[in-house]
Formats: C-alpha cells, structure tokens, sequence
C-alpha cells in the first residue's frame, strides 16, 4: 500500500492484495509461514503446488500470471497479454515491498531486479510489458528509489492519461 501511494496509486494500493485474506491463502499463509519467503513455495515443496498461488494469481491483475491467455495467432499455445500500465507498475512496487519484507535490514534497491533475473517471468510475459518493467528494475537499481518513483509519477502514469 505505502510503494503505491508514493506514486498516486491510491486505490491500488487499498485494494491491493485483498484476496491474501479469503480463507484459501490466508490458511496457507499461517501454515507454511516463514519470515524469510513466500509461503507459497513452503506449500509448493510440500505438496507439489501452492494452492492459495492458483488462488491468488487468478485475483490480482499485478501478477503478470492473471493476464496470460491463449494465443490470438491460432496456434492454441498459452502467451502473455499486455498487461495495463497501472498493473506493471503495482507488479514492479510489490516485487519492491515482498523484497524489503524478506531481505529486511540488508535490502537493497538491487535486490528486487536480482530476484527477477533468477525467475523465469520473461518467458511467459508480454514483450511490452516486460519491457516496461525491466526498465524500472533497472532504474531502480542504478538510480534508487526517489528517482525511480519520480518517474513513474511523471512519466509513466501520465502517459496513459494522454
């Protein structure tokens, strides 16, 4: 909520989320909870899925897993739809949040891009939105937070108004 307010997504930041409280991720969450990591893969490893994941990527439009859909080209394979501004950037404030909620003390503007780059969320997202998202990792990286934020607000978040 507070990455979101800094960059005038207030009701995003509100609402984000919410579905963490229905009883199918709050449970999991309980259960298989850590400190240092999703609890989520704590269910994973453990079962071989994560059901409150399933649950909560079908609910939350920051997830770039929400906007994947079959292929308009006929193929009948499964690609990623280009996901809404507001969206990339709620997606790239949360890898922020979860990254300072799990490093704590050592985290650093570096650790959200490091994360990214170990996963393979590349392979399934829209080449636009991935591009979008790439450039604010690396902002952040290099720049900071304040410079990054600054960004978004007056760049990015005012360019789909226009």
């Amino acid at each position: 909520m507070k990455e979101c307010f800094r960059v005038g997504l207030y009701r995003q930041g509100i609402c984000h989320d919410l579905s963490k409280y229905s009883w199918t991720e709050f449970r999991v969450g309980c259960r298989y909870y850590q400190g240092t990591r999703s609890p989520n893969n704590a269910e994973r490893e453990d079962k071989g899925y994560s059901t409150a994941w399933l649950h909560h990527k079908g609910r939350n439009r920051h997830h770039y897993e929400y906007w994947i859909d079959y292929s308009m080209d006929g193929s009948g394979r499964l690609t990623g739809m280009k996901m809404p501004v507001k969206y990339v950037v709620e997606m790239f404030l949360d890898r922020i949040a979860a990254s300072k909620v799990y490093h704590g003390d050592t985290y650093t503007d570096r650790d959200p891009l490091e994360y990214y780059a170990k996963g393979k969320a590349g392979e399934l997202m829209h080449p636009e939105t991935r591009k979008l998202l790439e450039k604010l990792l690396h902002m952040l990286a290099q720049e900071g937070e304040e410079t990054t934020y600054r960004y978004i607000r007056k760049e990015v978040l005012k360019k789909k108004s226009r």
